[in-house]
């Protein structure tokens, strides 16, 4: 019998509303897997959608922060955030972004000693900030982003994946959620 990936019900993928069933089966066509976050948050629909639209306006951008800095952040954060599913499957996701098959692991166990560039320091130093003490963001963490060439929209970009990813990670280490197996082999 298989261990449960959440400790909370995970609906059947017959039963769940059509846009979601749609949403999840294309994933499972595109990754060869179903992703165990889709089916947790699939118990909840309305979240569901609500979550993957913010997801997907952040993380699925074309302009500004390349799509792996923006899995750096997620994988750095989530670290920081002992979101065990969410550096497993980040993680993934950042070696095939990076093209680099040991950079998550470099990422998420100590950012800082990584041979990162100077800008992805800066994002990190900036996103990790936002995530573990956002009170004490101020006008020279913003201007240290401007220094490394970030622009304004890069900044907000930093700023609300951070946050997301910090809500993100706390709602997964609540239920439980298990990464797949899968996620380890890719990228490598």
């Amino acid at each position: 019998m298989d261990a449960p990936i959440s400790a909370f019900p995970v609906p059947d993928l017959a039963a769940l509303p059509e846009d979601i069933r749609e949403r999840i089966l294309a994933v499972q066509q595109k990754s060869g897997f179903v992703p165990n976050v889709f089916l947790a948050l699939a118990w909840r629909p309305a979240e569901f959608r609500a979550f993957l639209a913010y997801h997907d306006a952040l993380m699925n951008k074309r302009e500004g922060l390349s799509a792996a800095e923006r899995e750096m952040i997620v994988v750095a954060v989530s670290a920081l955030n002992r979101c065990q599913y969410c550096v497993v499957a980040h993680g993934a996701i950042l070696r095939v972004r990076a093209r680099d098959p040991a950079i998550s692991e470099l990422v998420a166990t100590n950012w800082r000693k990584a041979r990162l560039p100077a800008r992805g320091r800066a994002i990190l130093d900036f996103a990790t900030k936002v995530a573990e003490a956002s009170h004490l963001v101020a006008e020279a963490d913003r201007a240290a982003l401007a220094e490394a060439g970030l622009t304004q929209d890069e900044v907000w970009d930093v700023s609300a994946i951070a946050a997301f990813f910090s809500m993100s990670n706390r709602l997964a280490n609540a239920i439980d959620l298990t990464p797949n197996a899968e996620f380890q082999a890719i990228g490598r």
